[in-house]
């Protein structure tokens, strides 16, 4: 089962100089992307418990497209494992002017994690 959501990087987002965001922000998308996850799975938004690996490959900036995705991987009885990716798939170019920007040809890896969320028995309202 996966999901994916894709989000605008607001200058709001930009904490750094040069517009770089946070990549704590990514994080954010991720956790976004796990509650869709247990909802579908489980009829619940569940808790997020830890990540257990995060890797930050690439830098954002306000402007950039960013799609983040994830998979659960694996279903223990409340504990859901599970994959995330965050891609920049339109970024600006200011370069050129203000307002123009480019579709990436091959989209750009800024994060990958993993980590495991918890939906209590009694709040489980599907079964898989």
């Amino acid at each position: 089962m996966k999901s994916t959501i894709r989000v605008r990087m607001g200058a709001n987002d930009a904490h750094y100089g040069g517009n770089l965001v946070d990549g704590a922000k990514m994080l954010q998308l991720f956790g976004d992307v796990a509650t869709e996850l247990l909802i579908i799975n489980d009829g619940d938004e569940g808790l997020f418990c830890a990540y257990d690996n995060v890797e930050f490959l690439a830098p954002v900036y306000a402007g950039d497209f960013i799609e983040a995705t994830g998979e659960i991987v694996k279903v223990g009885n409340s504990s859901r494992k599970m994959t995330f990716q965050a891609v920049k798939v339109i970024m600006p170019r200011p370069d050129i002017n203000d307002s123009a920007c480019d579709v990436l040809d091959s989209p750009i890896v800024v994060c990958r994690a993993s980590g495991t969320c918890v939906v209590p028995k009694d709040k489980q309202r599907k079964t898989r």
